[in-house]
């Protein structure tokens, strides 16, 4: 089981926890067991099924598209960030 850490911006879609626990032997499955749970999560997380490229997901403080993206190996005990990119301005 992996630890997730969620940023303010997604914590209204998950009761307003900051961390929670998620299973899978890959990023792109952990991200799935979170969805699975936490439907509300599908959209700001998932593009057309996987990942979107919009979210940084740091895997025990190591950018996962330097590993092997979402089939980046979770071990038990891992910790993962997941970070929206966030747009705006004037």
């Amino acid at each position: 089981m992996a630890a997730v850490r969620i940023p303010p911006t997604l914590r209204a879609e998950v009761g307003g926890l900051r961390h929670l626990d998620a299973r899978g032997d890959t990023v792109a499955e952990v991200i799935d067991d979170l969805v699975e749970r936490y439907p509300a999560l599908e959209r700001q997380l998932l593009e057309d099924g996987e990942p979107a490229p919009f979210v940084n997901v740091f895997l025990d403080g190591e950018d996962v598209r330097m590993l092997d993206g979402a089939d980046t190996p979770v071990r038990d005990g891992a910790t993962i960030i997941l970070l929206p990119a966030m747009a705006g301005g004037l």
